[in-house]
């Protein structure tokens, strides 16, 4: 088992099944048993999934009456986006400095023989 969450969180969503329950509970709450509808599997096997996404701490499910929704845990995917926009920002950076080393060196515009001291006329 990973012990970091940001990891947990990152294999949880490697899986692109897993992905789409995301979205899906992005949008709205939802049963295991509505989870299940756009798939060709078992109810079990998206229970399955669930479970590795509230594992990682993205899904918690409550009890209402009868039913047990899921719920996507928001502050799971900002956890996410600061580590994601940390590295963007780096890599920003980095092509801001890429861009000033091209900016300063001179232009090429001539031929390749001009640049030999070699006309075009020869």
């Amino acid at each position: 088992m990973l012990a970091d969450p940001l990891s947990r969180v990152f294999s949880a969503l490697a899986d692109p099944t897993r992905r789409d329950m995301v979205a899906r509970l992005a949008i709205a709450d939802a049963t295991v048993n509505e989870l299940a509808e756009p798939y060709d599997v078992t109810v079990q096997a998206v229970s399955k999934q669930l479970r590795v996404l509230e594992d990682a701490g993205l899904v918690s499910r409550t009890r209402e009456a009868q039913r047990r929704p899921a719920h996507l845990e928001a502050n799971v995917l900002d956890l996410m986006t600061v580590w994601i926009e940390r590295y963007r920002r780096e890599a920003e950076e980095r092509y801001q400095r890429l861009d000033a080393v091209l900016d300063s060196m001179p232009d090429d515009n001539e031929s390749p023989g001009a640049q030999k001291g070699v006309s075009e006329e020869e």
